[in-house]
């Protein structure tokens, strides 16, 4: 009898477990059987790893192997176990030397040639593998781009089975990959200077852009609401290193076998029948959904209201955690979903209700049952509403020959950041404040102070609306660089609150 141990990872919800692939081989029959909850697909690599082993010229045991995958309570699916178990094979029958793999984390699919196949969750297993002081990681080389963005630890890309075995005999080394330091940069089809006319629209992006501000541009059909939305994310500054490393995680976790690396914010935009699994995540494998894709970017509904009401209001909690929780019979999984919420919407089922140009068909019960779709609370989580106007039509003919904007008001938008991760706890956007952290971060004028509580009088408003007024008050002087807020920021943030907030 002899037994071998190779180490192994998977994901687990946004983070990864350590998987130790043990394998013993007994006098008996020869058989392969694999133990330790594994889905379908483990179950079938007894059949690639046997495959692959024959095919790359190398010997398969004629003994009885029994592959146990632990810990043994933890349910594991996925194909990329097959890897380490045909090199656990490899040494238990002698052919790899049993300290050849001491400060290694295996991980990938096999071909029945011997192929190495891309995996899903390459950074989940590469972080795990640095986390628990592995200093190298062998992966399939279709997936080599992903992992070396996490630095730290050395990255052998392999084709196929054969030239893993090669480089660990000594006879042909891999060459480890290079960590990715730059990544290409973001291209823009738009330009928020191809919009004619909507100055206040755009300053309504510029300071939603600024502070991580949710925004519902409320308009007929016709008046650019779309298109501006569209634009938003030319004034998002870069993804930080940090920031592409969360993003392409997620992304590798639904996107399966995708080699992306994630240099752009995410423009997510469901469409409107969408469920609320596919909006924040669930399902069989407990995948995250489009507010964890999102992350770090922009989550876009177009026509808002025409959203199931049970789609919407599963929106509430991570809007106001900025994270989701997902949950399946085995586990509990939480993700981020740090978005800005961008959406649109008409002021009645046909849209031109109030419109001076068009006669509206609906009746008033009709409207404000549209108008209802949206409940308070949802409509105080969002933090600025704007009406949006058709632009004239002289204006839509005039040539536009004005340079490019977004670059310009990118910079813009990053220096006030830069101002707000400097001063903030935890290097938050004002958007993410608490109630607590705006006491000390947000500093209002005397005559601001007065303004802020006379509308609070007047206006009713509730805690959560009054914070969120100093927030956007807060990112309006992060704009024109003023350490205090003064009258004229908390003005301009007036004109911006939900007018059905409370």
């Amino acid at each position: 009898m002899a037994t071998a141990r190779v180490i192994s990872a998977t994901s687990f919800g946004f983070d990864g477990r350590i998987i130790d692939i043990e394998c013993d081989t007994a006098k008996g029959l020869p058989t392969l059987s694999i133990v330790g909850l594994g889905n379908k697909a483990i179950e079938e690599s007894k059949e690639r790893v046997r495959g692959a082993i024959k095919n790359s010229h190398l010997t398969f045991p004629a003994q009885k192997i029994t592959i146990n995958l632990a810990p043994a309570d933890l349910p594991k699916d996925g194909a990329h176990f097959d890897l380490p178990i045909a090199l656990a094979i490899l040494t238990v029958s002698g052919q790899l030397r049993t300290n050849t793999l001491n400060n290694a984390l295996c991980a990938g699919e096999l071909g029945l040639s011997g192929e190495l196949r891309p995996i899903r969750g390459v950074i989940n297993i590469a972080e795990t593998a640095k986390k628990h002081g592995y200093t190298t990681l062998i992966l399939p080389k279709a997936n080599q781009s992903q992992a070396s963005l996490v630095r730290g630890i050395t990255i052998l890309a392999a084709a196929n089975l054969t030239e893993v075995f090669l480089h660990l005999i000594g006879e042909k080394c891999i060459v480890p990959v290079d960590t990715i330091t730059t990544t290409k940069a973001a291209k823009y089809p738009v330009d928020i200077g191809d919009i004619k006319g909507q100055e206040q629209a755009k300053r309504a992006l510029l300071i939603a852009s600024a502070g991580g501000h949710n925004l519902l541009l409320d308009g007929p059909p016709g008046a650019g609401k779309t298109m501006l939305a569209r634009t938003i994310v030319t004034l998002l500054p870069p993804l930080t290193y940090d920031e592409q490393i969360a993003v392409t995680k997620i992304h590798g976790i639904v996107a399966g076998e995708s080699e992306e690396i994630i240099s752009q914010r995410p423009f997510r935009s469901p469409h409107h029948t969408s469920s609320t699994v596919s909006l924040i995540g669930g399902g069989a494998k407990a995948l995250p959904g489009e507010v964890s894709l999102a992350h770090h970017g922009v989550l876009f509904l177009d026509e808002i209201p025409e959203y199931p009401r049970s789609v919407l209001e599963s929106l509430r909690q991570p809007l106001e955690d900025r994270t989701v929780h997902v949950s399946r019979a085995s586990a509990r999984f939480t993700y981020p979903a740090d978005f800005m919420l961008i959406a649109t919407k008409n002021p009645c089922p046909c849209g031109h209700y109030g419109d001076p140009e068009h006669e509206c068909s609906c009746s008033i019960q009709q409207v404000m049952t549209y108008q209802k779709r949206l409940s308070g609370p949802l409509i105080d989580r969002i933090d600025m509403v704007l009406t949006v106007s058709r632009v004239p039509e002289k204006d839509l003919l005039a040539h536009n020959d004005r340079p490019a904007e977004s670059p310009k008001l990118r910079m813009v938008v990053a220096a006030a950041r830069d101002a707000q991760h400097a001063r903030n706890p935890k290097s938050l956007l004002n958007a993410s404040l608490s109630s607590k952290n705006i006491a000390t971060t947000a500093r209002l004028s005397p005559e601001a102070e007065a303004l802020l509580n006379q509308a609070t009088d007047r206006l009713k408003l509730s805690a959560r609306s009054y914070f969120k007024l100093i927030k956007i008050a807060r990112t309006i002087a992060d704009l024109e660089d003023n350490e205090a807020i003064l009258t004229d920021h908390m003005a301009e943030a007036l004109q911006y609150r939900p007018r059905s907030a409370s």
